[in-house]
């Protein structure tokens, strides 16, 4: 039996994903520093252990910590929790600077436990239709996919008490792409063993941030090269005013392409090669016309306890990834190595727009990696 401890309120998102794996896993333990939440939490879903301090909660007995609490804990914390010889499930993103994220691999290389990053987007239903997809040939060679995060955090720059929350520096009060997993992981996914070599990032410039004393820009563009010569475009803007549309993607191929819904009454859809006899009459096919023969068993066989886990389902099936690994003793699906590599996307970003969209080269993130590597270079 695993046991789980949770920090951070937000890690209540993956409780109903461990009750289905009741079987597998007890939830031991929950830490906040706001006493009252953690107990509320606590009381809901018969936690038994409440802690405050969380290397309290580390010295107890627990195989393995959630980590969701505010991002520029999470290195930190997932440090401290292998140094105790705990595996790690972590919110995004892994870290808020390069630095932290060469500590974090050493970190988890030193340790021998499973480290996997909780990007929970990356489970979407609709997005593993695409990679069977592409397992099958559909798209033929991919040289396009982008992948947009639009969702205004305005109300979220304050906590309960009135005081700036963290959210005001580590995410509004940065520059460029501070928040890329949820657009750049799934589309990485999709790619393959391809990885990013470089990125590039632009932006709109300051409006409503700048009336909001912000230094977050409105809108940013991160154009991020693979090693292949492909091109991936994300959008992350937490900023302006209008409908949120958090999980937009797009693939282009050789043979096919795809695009996500971007609302009003708009679905998910696909074309292929052939469809048309007459490419001036070319029509999109709902992608659910191919979930019987695309969409993977899990999630054909899933229990309505299970699709309820959150985040259409996906919270489950990540939570079940990485209950696995740690049992199996095999690697995550979403390592520390890939986790670095997304994140680093939103970190070089920032280097890139306060630099006029300057190219900046992507550190290749793989196991003892030389620190002759660790660096960024232009």
């Amino acid at each position: 039996m695993l046991k789980i401890g949770l920090v951070g309120a937000r890690s209540k998102s993956t409780v109903l994903g461990f009750k289905a794996l009741a079987e597998k896993v007890e939830i031991k333990a929950i830490c906040d520093l706001d006493e009252e939440v953690a107990q509320k939490i606590s009381k809901e879903h018969n936690i038994p252990h409440v802690f405050r301090i969380y290397e309290d909660m580390l010295m107890s007995d627990i195989d393995a910590v959630v980590i969701a609490t505010p991002m520029q804990l999470h290195v930190p914390q997932a440090i401290l929790a292998l140094q105790a010889g705990k595996h790690v499930l972590s919110e995004v993103t892994a870290g808020v600077t390069m630095d932290e994220l060469w500590w974090l691999i050493e970190s988890v290389e030193k340790s021998g436990k499973v480290y996997m990053m909780a990007e929970n987007y990356c489970y979407i239903p609709q997005n593993f239709v695409i990679s069977e997809m592409i397992k099958a040939g559909l798209f033929g060679k991919l040289y396009f996919g982008e992948g947009e995060y639009l969702h205004c955090i305005e109300d979220m720059l304050l906590h309960r008490n009135g005081q700036a929350s963290w959210r005001n520096f580590w995410q509004l009060g940065k520059r460029g792409a501070f928040y890329p997993t949820h657009s750049i992981g799934p589309v990485a996914q999709w790619f393959g063993e391809d990885r990013i070599d470089s990125i590039a990032c632009f932006s709109s410039g300051q409006n409503r941030a700048k009336e909001l004393g912000l230094r977050q820009d409105d809108t940013s563009l991160t154009m991020c090269q693979m090693k292949s010569g492909a091109l991936v475009k994300i959008r992350v803007d937490c900023m302006s005013k209008r409908p949120h549309n958090m999980s937009y993607y797009s693939l282009q191929g050789t043979k096919g392409a795809y695009e996500a819904p971007r609302g009003l009454g708009d679905d998910h859809k696909v074309w292929f090669e052939g469809m048309q006899a007459d490419s001036d009459k070319m029509n999109w096919q709902p992608l659910a016309d191919f979930y019987d023969k695309y969409l993977p068993n899990r999630f054909k066989r899933a229990s309505e306890e299970e699709k309820s886990a959150g985040h259409w389902g996906g919270d489950f099936f990540l939570v079940a990834d990485f209950v696995d690994a740690v049992l199996e003793n095999k690697l995550p699906p979403i390592d520390v190595y890939r986790a670095c590599e997304w994140t680093a996307v939103g970190l070089l970003s920032e280097l890139s727009v306060t630099n006029g969209g300057r190219s900046i080269n992507m550190p290749n993130f793989r196991k003892n990696m030389p620190l002759s590597e660790q660096i960024i270079s232009l």
